[in-house]
């Protein structure tokens, strides 16, 4: 390992990075970009960087960290090297690197790669409306670009704090490969020279992010298509830092339903947002990693499934539309690929005490298929097991057409359903829907629910006569 935590690694193992700034909760867009580059590092047995960037001090917040930390590894998305995983590359706060960015810093300037502006937001402001007005794309126009070491120490003293720009080279084209849109070019000329110091000293983000992706070794960077605008640049610090780039690949950009960008509007929604709403984590993967890649196989696949079917060339170019009911799709797939265990677990905390220990197995048996989220789970808690039993409008009708003597005929019946449904039946000659309905909204007090030979084994045959019973009284007190 070098002196600035250089990952040691000749071979170039697969190694990519998430790296977030802390300020804010973890959305949609940006977990899909720590999956794709956490499965790309899964499919390769390399490793997965999480990069915390908080140079922002006025906008980074520690709590933000750890909520994304618990988020990521909510969704199983383990880092190899990170907060609280420390590796040969540490630190990974870039609040507490530094020291490494103010030596490549003074690299630039000893080589005249970079220089201090002075130029106020208003003088620069000026300038780019300037150039626009002049039908020119706006960059900047090389005010200090050429200042003498008299002019820079007299602005210095003047109190004025520069930032440092570096001085792009003319005349040249850089050209990269990017993995998701293919070979990119972009001319020098139409880059200008960009700030990569800020006036408080804390480094720009064009340089701490390239910088950074070089020295912790970083072999592939899966980011958002906003980006790629932004490579070039990078591509140009890396150069004259004599460090090694990665392999950049741009990714599509997420939409709603109505095209817009994702957005709190249209449908986005923070990590946290949907684990508080009772989605699992299966769901949530399984719906990210198809926004912008091809999946074969339309399964629920767990973590190992998405990586080994991961591939750069099947990531789109064009949009993709975030689709909540597709994310009720999965939530519901998920919730069926549950183990007994874990779906008894979940149920458990769900309900809480509504469930008793020794009616789980029985339950779970019987709504398995009627729940998708843990509202579900309470609601036929309070129906199978609580005393949440009235019917509305429609279920009253279902009553009132069977009569009082069906449901004493049901109240009278010993046994299983079967049993029950065949003393119903010979008593009233009733079959198919008219038989069916009106007893599953005697037992439910719902039109539609869960399987009634389920429903009444979990019941039992006492309550399920008691509840025949009461369907009796309502019968006939609609018929008053």
């Amino acid at each position: 390992m070098s002196e600035h935590g250089t990952y040691p690694d000749p071979d170039r193992r697969t190694r990519t990075r998430f790296a977030p700034s802390p300020t804010g909760l973890l959305h949609i867009g940006n977990l899909r970009t720590a999956l794709f580059n956490a499965l790309l590092a899964r499919r390769d047995g390399g490793d997965f960087v999480l990069r915390i960037e908080d140079t922002d001090a006025e906008r980074s917040r520690a709590e933000h960290v750890h909520q994304l930390c618990e988020d990521l590894q909510w969704l199983g998305l383990d880092w190899q090297e990170g907060p609280g995983v420390e590796g040969p590359c540490a630190p990974y706060a870039q609040s507490a690197r530094q020291a490494v960015y103010d030596e490549y810093f003074a690299q630039l300037e000893a080589a005249d790669q970079a220089y201090p502006c002075f130029c106020t937001q208003q003088e620069l402001e000026r300038a780019r409306q300037a150039q626009r007005a002049a039908g020119k794309a706006p960059r900047y126009p090389g005010t200090c670009a050429n200042l003498t070491r008299a002019e820079r120490q007299a602005r210095l003293e003047r109190g004025l704090r520069p930032t440092l720009r570096f001085r792009v080279p003319g005349g040249r084209t850089v050209a990269f490969d990017d993995r998701v849109r293919g070979t990119q070019r972009f001319a020098t000329d139409d880059l200008g020279d960009f700030i990569i110091r800020r006036a408080d000293g804390t480094p720009a983000f064009f340089f701490s992010n390239a910088v950074d992706d070089a020295l912790m070794g970083i072999t592939h960077v899966l980011r958002g298509e906003d980006h790629v605008t932004n490579t070039p640049r990078q591509l140009l610090l890396l150069e004259a830092l004599g460090l090694a780039a990665p392999a950049y690949g741009h990714i599509s950009m997420i939409t709603g339903a109505d095209g817009a960008p994702l957005s709190k509007r249209n449908g986005s929604r923070a990590v946290s947002e949907l684990r508080d709403a009772g989605f699992l984590p299966e769901a949530v993967v399984n719906h990210l990693a198809r926004l912008g890649h091809v999946y074969e196989d339309h399964r629920l696949l767990d973590l190992d499934a998405l990586a080994d079917d991961f591939a750069l060339e099947r990531l789109g170019r064009a949009p993709a539309r975030f689709d909540p009911e597709q994310l009720q799709h999965w939530q519901r797939e998920a919730v069926q690929a549950l183990s007994a265990e874990r779906m008894a677990a979940w149920m458990r905390a769900a309900a809480g005490d509504a469930l008793p220990a020794d009616r789980e197995a029985a339950f779970a048996a019987a709504v398995r298929d009627n729940v998708r989220f843990p509202e579900d789970v309470r609601r036929w808690c309070a129906v199978l097991l609580g005393d949440a039993w009235e019917p509305d409008a429609s279920g009253r009708a279902w009553l009132r057409d069977a009569g009082p003597a069906f449901f004493q005929a049901a109240a009278r019946a010993h046994g299983d359903w079967q049993a029950v449904t065949a003393a119903v039946k010979a008593a009233t000659g009733r079959k198919g829907k008219s038989l069916f309905m009106p007893l599953r909204v005697a037992l439910t007090g719902l039109a539609h629910g869960p399987e009634l030979p389920a429903v009444h084994a979990l019941l039992g045959e006492e309550e399920a006569r008691r509840r025949f019973r009461r369907a009796a009284e309502l019968a006939a007190g609609d018929d008053q």
